[in-house]
């Protein structure tokens, strides 16, 4: 290991992605609002092609989401050349360039409660607003917001757990640097290489503590948050 203390590298992994995590649930949220609040309106033709879009990470294995990210964000890739015209530092095997991969990979996780949250409300609420001289910027405010609520929290949770819990992406994208983009999932793995099964059993055995609280308490709270957003 690199540190002298055995668990030293442990905290700050965790440390680590409790930053990205949050960072990253912060941003799907900003994303998967209007995205979801789109899906749940429009009658567009282009609906089915943006929701497989979004939807593909659930099914495309994360290392194929990965790799191309890695091109594209590389020198010679779109990302990569965007970046350096803007001046911007997305790169590979940086904080950035790990966060914007959480972020393609987890949308999903955010837009979906949103948008079955959407689906929920119906059109009568927006309707019986706009009766009331409400402007459609008020109606998503004040009506549909509330309402949909459960569904923000569900984005929420769930953006911010599978964040925490992914390993393909960040290993393809983040490498494996200390302080820098070895993240939890990670460290495990390295526990696991190296052997050091109690140190692997702390890691994961607190995951899977987090995962099932987590989901506990979602369930617990919201019981049909996930399938009914707006009870």
């Amino acid at each position: 290991m690199d540190d002298i203390d055995p668990f030293a590298g442990d905290f700050a992994a965790v440390w680590l992605t409790v930053k990205l995590a949050t960072l990253v649930t912060l941003l799907l949220l900003l994303l998967a609002t209007p995205l979801a609040w789109w899906l749940a309106r429009t009658r567009s033709r282009l609906k089915p092609v943006v929701g497989a879009l979004v939807a593909l990470p659930i099914v495309l294995p994360p290392t194929v989401l990965g790799f191309y990210l890695l091109l594209a964000l590389g020198p010679e890739g779109p990302l990569g050349r965007l970046g350096a015209a803007l001046g911007i530092g997305i790169k590979p095997f940086t904080f950035e360039g790990l966060v914007l991969a959480s972020v393609l990979y987890s949308l999903p996780f955010a837009v979906q409660p949103l948008q079955n949250a959407f689906d929920a409300i119906g059109r009568r609420p927006l309707e019986v607003a706009a009766t009331l001289r409400a402007s459609p910027w008020d109606s998503f405010w004040t009506v549909a917001v509330p309402l949909a609520r459960p569904g923000f929290l569900s984005a929420a949770v769930l953006g911010f757990a599978h964040t925490v819990g992914e390993f393909g992406v960040v290993l393809m994208i983040g490498g494996n640097i200390p302080n820098e983009t070895r993240v939890v999932s990670v460290q495990i793995y390295d526990h696991v290489e190296a052997m050091a099964y109690t140190q692997a059993h702390w890691l994961a055995g607190g995951m899977l503590v987090f995962s099932f609280v987590v989901l506990f308490a979602l369930y617990t709270l919201y019981p049909q948050s996930i399938r009914n957003p707006r009870t």
